[in-house]
């Protein structure tokens, strides 16, 4: 990617009065100066072919960029190894949905420890990834907001190592919640992207997908998101790593005010 995208998690708010569709909702985002959407397939992927011809046409109209959250329902390393298997059907499906709208980047976390060690854990996830097919998405593996899950930025550049279908999903907020507010300046952002930068190559930095927003959190990590406004993110320190690195890809906002933070992030980044 040639430059850094600034877009919205789910449906945008607008100004109350609308109730937007994905293809009105690409329009609206697209006329308001954002550049991207991610399509949320949490509960269900609901792009079908009723829809999928007028969200294509909204988002070749539009040159927007699009991404899809895979499902809450995904643990590559659950108990049961039928559970296992559904959690890369449904990998799998929310990928074609998002491959027939032209999409790219297929957010989801990968699983859970459970009772399983951390050694453990990866190793059946990883085996589990490998088993995903090549269609041309990029299965993007998001850092977790708790201590307790599985998924912290370590373990997830681990496994980009190791599968070569899979790249991060940097979400920088998770992060600040997951190490009970440990991000507090630019240098804090420079390590996470200068250790990115070296275990994967520079490439990796011109081809990543961040979530941002404001976040609530306690001892254990994540417990809700914020406007960026109400939060002690310093979102501003990470823009300015994300300039001096010369970072490209698509930044999503999931703060609750989606569209006004996303620009908010996007005017910072300008100027």
């Amino acid at each position: 990617m040639d430059k850094l995208l600034f877009g919205i998690s789910g449906i945008p708010i607008g100004n109350g009065d609308t109730k937007f569709t994905y293809k009105t909702g690409i329009d609206y985002l697209s006329s308001i100066g954002l550049d991207a959407m991610e399509l949320p397939f949490v509960r269900s992927v609901n792009i079908t072919s009723k829809n999928k011809d007028d969200v294509l046409k909204s988002k070749d109209k539009n040159n927007l960029y699009l991404s899809a959250h895979g499902s809450y329902f995904i643990n590559l390393n659950a108990d049961d190894l039928e559970k296992q298997e559904a959690s890369i059907g449904r990998i799998i499906k929310g990928a074609e949905a998002l491959k027939s709208v032209h999409g790219k980047s297929l957010v989801f976390h990968p699983g859970f420890y459970l009772k399983d060690s951390k050694e453990e854990t990866f190793s059946t996830i990883k085996d589990n990834l490998l088993k995903l097919p090549s269609i041309g998405i990029d299965y993007r593996l998001e850092t977790t907001g708790k201590g307790s899950q599985f998924g912290s930025l370590k373990e997830n550049v681990e496994l980009c190592k190791a599968v070569p279908t899979c790249k991060l999903c940097i979400d920088f907020s998770h992060i600040h919640a997951r190490e009970n507010g440990g991000l507090k300046s630019q240098e804090d952002f420079d390590k996470i992207l200068n250790f990115v930068g070296e275990e994967l190559g520079e490439n990796a930095l011109y081809d990543l997908h961040i979530h941002m927003s404001g976040i609530n959190y306690g001892p254990k990590g994540e417990k809700n998101h914020l406007p960026f406004l109400e939060s002690d993110f310093p979102f501003k320190e990470c823009i300015k790593s994300f300039i001096k690195f010369k970072v490209k890809g698509c930044v999503i906002c999931e703060s609750p005010m989606l569209e006004k933070d996303a620009l908010l992030l996007k005017k910072i980044y300008n100027s």
